[in-house]
């Protein structure tokens, strides 16, 4: 065969490849196929993390409708009047950042509001106590140093910069790396402020009546709202009275949960205003007796949603 004969078979090679790449990047560039938005309405996105914590707030969705995204429901609608968008995230600090960034991308989100419950830290407050915290940290975010002793941990000499707060044992915590359309280069940071103005209007509501029993269990203590302080996340369910009094103490925290630091740092990353508001289920290992979560879940899910409401009719 002649270089003369191949000569058509590698021109229609060359011509059937340069059409499937132009095939394949008009699909990248088809605004058809890519991910669209189900909804133009500005609303406020309502999360919850799991069942209990959602099933309050769903039946008093008006004109509610459904969406379904990666097999995450979305109930649009309105609530106490303002325009809504409603679904839970999932439990564990993943599910929250991925379910946030998606709300974000399929729907006019204006600002975003947690509700559910959390473990007490501070050991001023209570079971069924509503806390409204004014920023949140990841404290999960690790170095689990090197024991060059029994008990003595060292930190990489690179990394000393970053750790400014106490360790638990070998574990250091340490700021998350984050960028935003604000400040595209990357930085390190630990809080993630909740909205002033939305952190206002919480403090200025009326006396929210909270729930004190259910079923048969009540509360020794009359739960209340507290606007302000600290919140932190991470991965862990904790029911450990040592960690409680170390986060206490190392981060001046009230609660801690698993996902608000997720969806507060991919809000950061957004430009979206945010605020959250979780209710004390159990003390993360402070009680007397075992963990109390599993009785005063529902207790707790609903005293969240009765500020948040609360907070929705108030706010303009």
């Amino acid at each position: 065969m002649t270089i003369t004969s191949l000569l058509p078979r590698r021109i229609a090679y060359l011509v059937g490849a340069l059409a499937l790449a132009g095939a394949l990047a008009g699909c990248v560039s088809n605004p058809a196929l890519q991910s669209a938005r189900l909804d133009s309405t500005p609303r406020i996105a309502v999360i919850s993390a799991f069942a209990p914590e959602i099933t309050v707030l769903l039946p008093q969705v008006q004109q509610p409708a459904r969406h379904s995204v990666n097999g995450v429901e979305f109930t649009t609608g309105t609530l106490q009047g303002k325009p809504v968008v409603v679904f839970l995230s999932g439990i564990s600090m993943t599910n929250a950042a991925m379910n946030t960034q998606l709300v974000l991308d399929r729907f006019n989100v204006s600002h975003i509001v947690f509700s559910g419950i959390a473990g007490g830290v501070n050991p001023g407050l209570h079971i069924g106590d509503v806390t409204v915290p004014a920023r949140w940290g990841q404290y999960m975010e690790w170095l689990m140093a090197r024991e060059d002793q029994p008990g003595k941990y060292t930190a990489p000499g690179w990394m000393q910069a970053e750790l400014t707060l106490p360790a638990f044992g070998m574990m250091h915590p340490r700021p998350v790396e984050v960028r935003s359309a604000a400040n595209p280069k990357v930085t390190q940071k630990f809080w993630f402020e909740a909205d002033p103005r939305m952190l206002a209007v919480a403090n200025g509501l009326a006396a929210v009546p909270l729930a004190h029993c259910h079923a048969s269990h009540c509360l020794k203590e009359r739960p209340r709202m507290v606007v302000g302080g600290n919140g932190v996340s991470g991965q862990a369910f904790v029911d450990n009275k040592a960690f409680r009094e170390y986060a206490f103490k190392t981060f001046e925290a009230n609660v801690l949960d698993m996902e608000t630091a997720a969806t507060a740092m991919v809000a950061h990353s957004n430009g979206v205003p945010y605020i959250a508001f979780r209710s004390l289920s159990d003390l993360a290992g402070g009680g007397d007796g075992a963990n109390e979560m599993d009785t005063f879940m529902h207790l707790a899910a609903a005293n969240s949603a009765k500020v948040l409401q609360a907070f929705l009719a108030a706010w303009k």
